[in-house]
Parts: structure tokens; sequence; C-alpha cells
């Protein structure tokens, strides 16, 4: 896939928050240096645009910025996909193609979920970074090539490397420089901004005259989720909104699509409250302390579940104050489930 056009996506890059600023200085000061380079970030962050940002911010701009998914292909097939065959070289081929790093000579090779490639494939990326050179499957002749690799990933890499599922070699030379993208919840009122442009192009889209606008719940409702699945959950979950409301004001917003209207939201409470009387009888009488912050977890996992994650409508569920559940949320965080 060819991205020649540098305002492709740039509408969707948007952010004034000094997080989102501070990533994108890191991003204009690695496009300059001729190096590989590593996005890490988590799904829908945005790894792709990062990529095409230091792709046309670089030198190498009126060249071929050429993307591959490695996670959207079979093992088998990335060497293939990466490096060209012959005619000839397996079943099928019966005509010579090149691969991406041909096509993307002189200019940039973006390799998205790059954890996933075969090691013995990662053994002949190694030999193009090093020297520049490689052979098509099925072939025995050398091209040379000039490219510059962006790998992207959300998999801990070093972690893969201990496991021997990753080439610490290959790591060394491509980690040149190593660019965390901040998560869309680190963003703070960027969430904002970007919920308005993707309200106002849904709008335009549905041939609307009237700017949406959201409602102060709405607002709060948005701030306070912790979007894991960051931009592009967001631009759905909006897009939803947009869709479903027939006035200009958005006074509701959906933030799980697959809760099920027929099913009581308090359902399964009996269940659980018949439970804890076996869950607490089996925890032993010195375990007092122990006891009661399972218990207050239970009740925090249960309200943000209820709430569809929205810990303003967890609190007032709780009959807290939406400071004191933010508290008690900050102090359980790493207890509860994502």
């Amino acid at each position: 896939m060819e991205l020649n056009n540098p305002e492709r996506k740039l509408n969707e890059t948007l952010g004034d928050s000094e997080v989102f600023l501070d990533f994108q200085q890191q991003i204009s000061r690695a496009a300059v240096v001729d190096r590989s380079v590593l996005v890490i970030g988590e799904r829908g962050s945005g790894k792709e645009m990062a990529a095409s940002r230091l792709h046309f911010l670089s030198g190498r701009w009126q060249e071929s910025f050429i993307t591959m998914n490695c996670a959207a292909l079979p093992p088998s097939l990335i060497e293939t996909e990466l490096f060209g065959h012959e005619a000839g070289a397996f079943t099928g081929a019966t005509k010579a193609r090149k691969g991406r790093f041909e096509e993307a000579s002189g200019g940039t090779l973006f390799l998205d979920e790059i954890g996933l490639i075969p090691l013995e494939v990662q053994e002949k990326i190694l030999r193009v970074v090093e020297y520049g050179t490689f052979e098509r499957v099925g072939s025995s002749r050398t091209f040379e090539v000039d490219v510059r690799i962006v790998g992207a990933t959300n998999a801990d890499l070093p972690a893969l490397c201990r496991e021997h599922k990753f080439k610490q070699d290959l790591l060394d030379r491509l980690s040149f420089e190593v660019l965390f993208i901040p998560p869309l919840r680190a963003r703070g009122e960027d969430i904002i901004l970007l919920a308005q442009h993707f309200a106002s192009r849904m709008a335009y889209e549905l041939g609307r005259d009237e700017i949406p606008e959201f409602s102060g719940d709405v607002v709060e409702a948005m701030l306070s989720y912790d979007w894991p699945g960051n931009v592009r959950e967001l631009k759905n979950t909006v897009e939803r909104a947009v869709y479903r409301t027939r006035n200009s004001l958005i006074e509701e917003i959906s933030l799980n699509p697959f809760e099920n209207p027929y099913i009581k939201k308090d359902s399964g409470a009996e269940e659980t409250q018949g439970s804890f009387g076996e869950l607490f009888d089996s925890i032993s009488l010195d375990k007092y302390s122990e006891a009661g912050e399972m218990l207050g977890i239970s009740f925090l996992q249960r309200a943000l579940d209820i709430c569809d994650g929205s810990q303003k409508e967890a609190a007032a569920k709780l009959g807290l104050t939406y400071d004191q559940f933010r508290g008690l949320y900050r102090k359980y965080k790493e207890k509860l489930r994502k």
C-alpha cells in the first residue's frame, strides 16, 4: 500500500495536550535521522499515522511509504510478501512478483505487528538492515535495496527476545529510536477535541446542517472512561452517538455497543450476593483487613461493569461522590479488571 499524501490522515492527528505535543516533537526529531524506528502503542492509538508522519517528515518523503500488517497474514506468507518470489517458486507462482522491500526501495517500509514475524524471516530482514541485500523466494539472485524500516507493536519485544521468539540482533538494529504513543486516556481534553472533530464529520456525512454538541454528562462520561481502544474506539463511539441522535445536542453515549437491552443490568446480583456468604466463610478470621479490601474491589468492579466503565455513573450507583470514587479507583486500579 502506497501512501504519498501527507494530508491523508492529518485531520485525525489532533491534540494540544502537553503529552501529545511532546510525542509529535519526538516524531519530528526522529524523522530527520535516517535510521530504523520502533513505534510502541496500544490498539487504536494511531501507530500507522505515527509511522506515516515519520516518513513524510523525512528526507524520503517523495518516495514510497509501503505498509504491511504482519497480523493479517499467515506466517507462511510473510516471507514472500516481504521479499517477493520467482516464477515457479511454489505451486501457484506463475510469474515473478516483487515484495514489499523492493516496492519500498528509496522510501519507508512500515511493518505493523512486527513481533509476529517468524524467526527465519527475521534473519532475512536482519541481512537487509545490515547489508541492504536479499534474495527473492526461489531465486539465488541478490537484490539491493535502500529502505528505512519503521516497526510497530504493542508487544514486549525485549521479553520476546528472552523467550527466543524475536532476534536480539534484529531488535538492536531496529531500535535506534523507540517512540511510545501516549494512550488516549493520558491526553485529557484532547478526548473532547477529537470527539468534536469526529462528531462534525459524521454530521456532515449524514447531511446535517447543525454542528453536534455534547451535554455535560456526556463530556464527563467521555473524560472518565479509560478508552482501551483509544482513538479508534472514540471515533466509533462518537459516530454512533451522532447517528443515533436526531437533534444537534448529544445527551446519551453508548460506551458498550454489545450491551444487550433485553438483559437486566443487575441480573446476577442475587447470585453474587448469595455467593458472598460461602466466599467469606472460607476466609480465615485473621484475614479481616484483606476480606474488607476484596469486598470493596468487588463492589467497584460490579459498579463499573454495570455502568459500562463510566466512573461518574459508578460513583452514583455506590452512593459516593465522584472524587471519592476516583480515590478508590486509583488505589485499586491494578486489581480491577480492564
